[in-house]
């Protein structure tokens, strides 16, 4: 983990990251021309790109919006990428302005961007690596950011379109830790590319040569996952209505429209929030 001085001094301008592609979709200005390259490779194969990433963001805010409601007032938000208008900290200070946020992402650019943002408020920004949570962890308990983030009190943790970078075999033990130490109380927000309506909507082509633009690009390798797979993710935590279901259809009354919303195609991306 390490600070905002360290993070402006680390950035490697030719390599893409999937912060700074993900930015660029949503059109955003903190990306390179490498993460541009990407991003339109991506788009040539993958033409809704775009509506993916909007998709994915506006299901973001839906949640942090429903679990500020029901009273929780800790965001841990792991992957975050790069902040855009209506990121976690201005959904939940707008219902509860005692709300506190910590961002993490590996991208420094990401975490220089999010506390240039977030400088005088209540809210923090760290560069550190959400697969490795016990590293995670031992930062939150052993430093100040513990005035941020109390896990002894309920957190809701964000896995926003970021597990699908983690390998199968690493999947749980990327999960399990953070998971199983969040006090009663908390709860857990995941989306992620669904495997089985990924493959409905796309062919064999199409999928691996989306897959090649990360490995290739950002040296990421992209995992698809059922909803099966997804679910056992949230352990014994309780999947809130209406489950784990399409993006689009997550609440869609509580944000803009989604660009799945009228669309011939179901969303790629499902996700689910649940509670402990």
């Amino acid at each position: 983990m390490t600070d905002q001085r360290t993070a402006a001094g680390s950035v490697d301008f030719g390599r893409a990251t999937v912060a700074r592609i993900y930015d660029y979709l949503l059109g955003g200005e903190r990306n390179f021309p490498a993460d541009r390259a990407a991003a339109h490779q991506l788009l040539q194969a993958v033409p809704e790109a775009r509506d993916i990433a909007w998709s994915n963001r506006l299901f973001l805010r839906r949640a942090v919006h429903v679990l500020a409601e029901t009273g929780i007032r800790q965001f841990l938000d792991l992957g975050s990428g790069i902040p855009t208008q209506g990121n976690v900290h201005e959904v939940a200070q707008a219902i509860a302005p005692d709300s506190r946020v910590l961002y993490v992402d590996i991208d420094p650019v990401a975490v220089v961007a999010s506390n240039e943002i977030l400088m005088g408020g209540p809210h923090r920004a760290l560069e550190g690596d959400f697969t490795q949570p016990e590293l995670l962890l031992d930062t939150l308990t052993d430093s100040d950011l513990a005035t941020v983030i109390d896990l002894n009190r309920p957190v809701a943790v964000l896995y926003c379109a970021v597990l699908q970078q983690v390998p199968d075999n690493r999947i749980d033990a990327v999960i399990a830790p953070i998971r199983d130490r969040l006090a009663p109380g908390s709860a857990m927000v995941i989306s992620h590319l669904s495997a089985a309506d990924v493959t409905d909507a796309y062919d064999e082509t199409t999928v691996s040569t989306a897959k090649s633009v990360f490995r290739a690009q950002a040296a990421t390798e992209i995992t698809l996952r059922t909803d099966a797979q997804l679910g056992a993710l949230f352990g014994d935590f309780t999947i809130m209505a209406p489950g784990l279901v399409p993006l689009s259809d997550w609440r869609p009354e509580l944000s803009g429209p989604d660009p799945y919303a009228t669309a011939p195609t179901r969303s790629p991306m499902h996700g689910a929030v649940a509670t402990r």
